[in-house]
């Protein structure tokens, strides 16, 4: 049965922080009749036939059939009104994924959307786009960074049917700058292959790996008064939550704040979700001297910081939970990860101001971020 291959793939992909950390990803299998697409806050690595969202095909095809309101929160509230309006009886409680469209108008069988972050590495980088032409010739659809939800299915499906036009074949890879990739297929093997094929490509491509081997965390330095320990129980104090991290690789972006620079802002929607689009680089030596750049910081933003960096120490988050608090250094770690892959195609290429403001202030994130930490 198709939708048991559709949670054998999810628990795989899902389990693997190569593709997918924290709350991000989705996955989908479809029918001629009914769209089974991830829902909102259900985790890829714990799938189960219950973690996908029934949708009727047709009302979601009718949804390209309607006009929306140009600005942006009317237009994303009306869409969001309509996706829900199209699940099926029985799938009342569950939200299914903001992407549920572009999973929608892929013509494959099954879809498997993933944030890699060795595929971010070119996705997220000055020469992007050229360098996915090199790698992949005319075989990927390259769509560039667009606001996701409804904006971005707009382009996507528009591109599709140039594509389709040119070709006379659909395209079963589309990488979407500062976000990810989407890949289709008829089969579980065939999204399998393809994956491979992305990953080999682009990895031969790469001038130097991240090495996390000595990475250590904690969320208690012990029972010692030490520098850590009091930053913890500052920012504890301040978010609710606070864990620490270091390793040779995050320390040589926190030397200083022109290292920290390629890890400085957003290269993707989910880095933003779960560890914050302003991460703070400080040079302060004081616990007490953190709290007031963090409360600066947050003055400045009307945001909290999830990421402290403090120079020649460490790493730190602050979240209102433990699990929030972890996600928050996965992303980190990720962020991290892309930016030395970034190094391979021209450097970093953060999200645009405007782009991340529309993230901090779309309430589908903000549902995403609430249920899943």
């Amino acid at each position: 049965m198709s939708i048991e291959t559709l949670v054998e793939l999810s628990r795989f992909y899902g389990s693997d922080p190569a593709y997918i950390l924290a709350g991000g990803g989705n996955t989908s299998w479809k029918d001629e009749d009914t769209l089974y697409v991830k829902g909102s806050g259900f985790s890829l690595a714990e799938a189960s036939p219950a973690s996908f969202v029934k949708m009727d095909r047709k009302s979601l095809a009718r949804i390209w059939e309607k006009a929306y309101p140009p600005s942006n929160e009317e237009r994303e509230r009306e869409v969001l009104s309509d996706m829900m309006a199209a699940k099926k009886e029985g799938e009342e409680k569950k939200r299914p994924s903001v992407e549920a469209l572009l999973h929608d108008i892929m013509p494959f069988s099954f879809v498997v959307h993933l944030h890699p972050a060795l595929v971010n590495g070119l996705c997220c980088s000055q020469k992007g786009e050229a360098s996915a032409r090199e790698i992949f010739g005319e075989e990927a659809l390259w769509i560039p960074s667009t606001n996701p939800g409804y904006i971005l299915s707009r382009l996507v499906k528009d591109e599709m049917a140039a594509y389709y036009q040119k070709h006379r074949k659909n395209t079963s890879i589309i990488l979407l700058q500062n976000h990810g990739v989407f890949v289709g297929a008829d089969t579980k093997e065939g999204i399998g292959a393809i994956y491979d094929d992305i990953m080999s490509k682009i990895k031969r491509m790469i001038k130097r790996e991240p090495d996390f081997s000595d990475e250590m965390r904690t969320a208690d330095g012990g029972s010692s008064e030490n520098l850590v320990n009091e930053i913890i129980k500052t920012l504890s104090e301040l978010a609710g939550f606070s864990a620490f991290m270091q390793s040779g690789e995050t320390a040589s972006f926190i030397k200083s704040s022109e290292s920290f620079y390629p890890v400085s802002s957003a290269f993707t929607p989910d880095h933003i979700v779960y560890a914050g689009s302003d991460p703070l680089f400080t040079e302060a030596s004081t616990a007490a001297a953190v709290s007031d750049e963090w409360n600066e910081r947050a003055r400045k933003t009307g945001r909290n910081p999830k990421i402290v960096a403090v120079r020649n120490l460490g790493v730190f988050s602050a979240a209102a939970t433990e699990k929030a608090a972890d996600f928050a250094l996965d992303l980190f770690k990720d962020s991290v990860k892309v930016a030395l892959y970034t190094e391979s195609f021209g450097g970093p290429l953060f999200m645009t101001a405007d782009k991340i403001d529309f993230i901090n202030n779309w309430e589908v994130e903000r549902f995403r971020s609430s249920v899943s930490t």
